[in-house]
């Protein structure tokens, strides 16, 4: 048997969680068109919900609040400007102000190109808020870990998935390098072409330090990172969201009051994705990660 890709990881540990921890599902039409592309398994547990952008919400953190530690599926991130009040108003905050838990495993799903109301990636909206612990896995090993962590924690977590690396079956590893030019640290989908921008670079000399970003709140960084970042003396972080008061920008804001070293950032242009190809303003994907960091090397 091969390994699993992201997609079954997910489907595999959602069977796990309904069938022996007596967990919950909730969703719109979770049975439709796939299976939520083919991440969720058919079985007990499931609740499909009515097509209501708020009280399904409401139900998950109710569940959450009985211990059944509910998945709740959100097709795509946009749906969350509505479905999030019950989330951001309650089950983030009724731990610090009454000491009452609600962990709910938040499946937020981004894609690209869909369309304006159906491709927006929020995890940098939701970063904004206390209570949340917020993660973007991209692997099978990445959404493993961060299923265990949840298990064995009584937080909210928003698990910000992206429809891309769902065939993906192989894992990340850091890159740090003694001679590197600049250090990117990158998040959601842009990790997809971390390597290949890398690449290109490295053919017109320039080295790069590829770090990726599982955590996005709690962010922390690890001492070998931060040395390497110092030592390349230029860094750049790449997300899939707005770049505007977005995940980008607050990340590189930490890390260069970490390293005193300037840290750009790099997302969404500030104007609407669209379906038609000359304005689906798509997250960075190889050219614009290469352009990027030309623009950064060329600067005193």
């Amino acid at each position: 048997m091969g390994k699993r890709n992201l997609a079954e990881t997910i489907r595999e540990t959602t069977r796990r969680h309904l069938e022996e921890e007596n967990g919950l599902l909730l969703g719109q039409s979770v049975s439709a068109v796939g299976w939520v592309n083919g991440t969720v398994p058919d079985t007990r547990g499931i609740v499909e919900l009515p097509m209501t952008d708020v009280a399904g919400a409401g139900f998950a953190v109710g569940a959450a609040m009985v211990g059944r530690r509910p998945f709740f599926v959100i097709r795509f991130q946009d749906f969350l400007v509505l479905n999030g009040s019950p989330l951001i108003n309650y089950a983030a905050k009724v731990k610090e102000l009454h000491g009452q838990s609600a962990p709910v495993f938040i499946r937020a799903i981004a894609a690209e190109g869909i369309g304006p109301v159906h491709s927006t990636v929020l995890h940098g909206m939701f970063m904004h808020f206390p209570g949340f612990k917020i993660c973007a896995p991209m692997s099978p090993g990445e959404y493993e870990k961060i299923y265990t962590s949840f298990m064995k924690d009584d937080d909210p977590y928003y698990v910000s998935e992206h429809r891309f690396a769902y065939q993906n079956k192989e894992e990340f590893e850091d890159i740090i390098r003694d001679d590197a030019d600049i250090t990117i640290f990158l998040a959601s989908s842009p990790r997809l072409f971390a390597a290949e921008a890398s690449k290109t670079l490295e053919k017109e000399g320039t080295k790069c330090n590829i770090i990726h970003l599982l955590w996005l709140k709690p962010f922390t960084c690890s001492e070998a990172v931060i040395r390497g970042l110092k030592k390349s003396g230029k860094g750049l972080v790449i997300d899939a969201g707005h770049e505007i008061c977005g995940a980008s920008r607050s990340i590189a804001y930490e890390l260069g009051m970490a390293s005193g070293v300037m840290v750009h950032a790099l997302g969404l242009k500030d104007h609407t994705k669209c379906l038609c190809p000359p304005l689906q303003n798509k997250a960075p994907e190889v050219d614009e990660i290469v352009a990027k960091v030309r623009n950064i090397l060329k600067l005193k």
